[in-house]
């Protein structure tokens, strides 16, 4: 799924969310609690202030940004479209 991330460019200008929107909910990034690159990529496991742990994933060239994968936290809020309550990291990626 295609989301609208706000970033933060670092100081080597590597991408770095800050809050992402799922439909009309806006959600502040609250902790990167994971980050590793694949090929063209990189995915970073975040906090969300809703409680819940998503996995998004930034597509360098294109500047894009997906939804790869969330988490619902004991007692967090349901990720907007509903959705599974586990899911793993995506295939061909290294989360630890």
């Amino acid at each position: 799924m295609t989301i609208r991330v706000e970033s933060y460019a670092g100081y080597r200008d590597e991408q770095e969310p800050l809050a992402f929107w799922l439909g009309e909910r806006r959600l502040a990034a609250l902790e990167i609690a994971d980050r590793w690159q694949g090929p063209g990529y990189r995915y970073f496991r975040v906090k969300a202030d809703d409680g819940n742990l998503y996995i998004l994933r930034h597509d360098e060239a294109q500047d894009t940004w997906q939804l790869e994968a969330f988490t619902r936290a004991p007692g967090g809020l349901p990720a907007a479209g509903g959705g599974s309550s586990r899911v793993s990291a995506p295939r061909g990626t290294d989360p630890a």
